[in-house]
């Protein structure tokens, strides 16, 4: 993975969600959906919500290394749900150049603030090395990770973490999209 210096990434970490808002602008702006379109990228986004919900329903923050559900398979799949959500959401859209901008946020925004992440949990958690020398950053591994301390599926986890944000944000810019499609 790319290694970021770590005031630029204390720095995009800083700034990740007032940028989102500017996001959300462009987005607004450049989204052309049609009813295929929707029909092919919205399940995308929707396979990512679900993957975001999995991971914050076994994620007890700062108390426990996660090493259950989705993080037997990867260390970060938060943030491969938010990709899965970006990518479908710009299917959805039909404009690459809304593809080039959310590629470019994971690259220089998402990437570092993952180093950083990485960072907090090897000094929070003592036996965070053995578990990223066996399961991937990103890219899943197919056979669960079978390590000490994983925990299942918590709805009060889920809650406490405030993942429903997510599926309230998706649902607006959902309805965006269905109100672009139809009356502009």
């Amino acid at each position: 993975m790319l290694q970021f210096p770590k005031r630029y990434a204390d720095t995009v970490a800083r700034l990740r969600v007032p940028s989102g808002f500017l996001i959300v602008a462009v987005f607004a702006l450049l989204s052309h959906p049609t009813a295929e379109s929707l029909a092919i990228g919205l399940p995308v986004s929707i396979l990512g919500l679900a993957l975001r919900a999995w991971a914050a329903g076994c994620l007890a923050k700062n108390q426990n290394l996660a090493t259950g559900g989705p993080y037997a398979h990867t260390r970060n799949p938060l943030y491969i749900g938010t990709l899965l959500v970006a990518v479908g959401l710009v299917v959805a859209a039909r404009n690459v150049w809304l593809g080039a901008l959310f590629a470019a946020v994971f690259l220089f925004v998402y990437l570092p603030v993952i180093q950083l992440e990485e960072q907090h949990l090897r000094r929070l958690f003592p036996d965070y090395a053995t578990y990223a020398d066996h399961v991937p950053a990103l890219l899943p591994r197919v056979s669960a990770y079978r390590g000490k301390n994983a925990s299942p599926f918590r709805a009060s986890l889920y809650l406490k973490n405030q993942e429903y944000q997510a599926g309230i944000g998706f649902a607006v810019g959902v309805l965006f999209l269905v109100v672009r499609l139809w009356w502009f």
